[in-house]
């Protein structure tokens, strides 16, 4: 019995974390701040002991509410206020401008020099001098704006206007056509099969995957050989 008890208290908490998050939003599951961390732990510890919680798994549940709609409040009191946004969630802080580092600003964000010269390299900047100014986010990202004679160039310092790109519709996924998407680009079965002749292939349960482009050119990626 106690097992049966378990098992659907643990569907029962997973399915709360689930429209829980949903309804925090996508915020909750990617760039995180401050308040929103701490909620997502606390949450996950409340939800691991609602999953064994026999004799009254409302208590726990309860506490996941509490914490969801305080998190929901907080972000209104942010979203409305400047001041509390502030307060709540943080400042950015400049770490580095003109070629000059902030001790006091590393000291406030509580990086030391190591740690930022790894996050510099992890955006491709191994040399300093390549950096104007580097900003330290609330939600803990390095913010960086290079030095306009070391950017990559772009097609506008050529005065070159190239097409705008599109996305990419997949109409073959696992040897399994699509025939949704492959509707919705303006293609049939007999394009495709024509497309798939051309590149030489037998059948689509020969491809991985295939993606179409707003031009209807459809790339092929076939399946490894086993």
């Amino acid at each position: 019995m106690d097992f049966f008890i378990i098992c659907l208290t643990s569907v029962f908490s997973y399915a709360a974390l689930f429209l829980l998050t949903k309804l925090m939003g996508q915020k909750q599951i990617s760039q995180l701040d401050f308040f929103d961390y701490i909620t997502g732990i606390t949450i996950g510890s409340i939800a691991a002991e609602l999953a064994t919680e026999l004799e009254a798994p409302w208590k726990p549940a309860l506490a996941m509410v509490i914490y969801a709609l305080f998190t929901l409040l907080l972000g209104m009191i942010a979203r409305r206020f400047p001041r509390a946004r502030k307060f709540l969630n943080g400042t950015s802080k400049i770490i580095m401008n003109n070629g000059v580092l902030s001790r006091k600003n590393l000291k406030r964000s509580k990086l030391d020099i190591n740690e930022f010269l790894v996050m510099c390299r992890e955006q491709g900047y191994f040399d300093l001098g390549a950096i104007e100014t580097a900003l330290f986010e609330y939600n803990g990202k390095l913010s960086i704006l290079p030095v306009s004679t070391r950017r990559a160039a772009t097609p506008e310092d050529f005065n070159l206007k190239p097409e705008q790109e599109g996305l990419f519709t997949e109409v073959i996924m696992d040897g399994k056509i699509i025939e949704k998407n492959l509707k919705a680009a303006g293609l049939d079965l007999d394009r495709l099969s024509k497309q798939l002749s051309l590149q030489g292939i037998d059948s689509p349960e020969d491809v991985f995957l295939a993606v179409c482009d707003k031009n209807n050119n459809i790339t092929f990626y076939k399946k490894d050989c086993d």
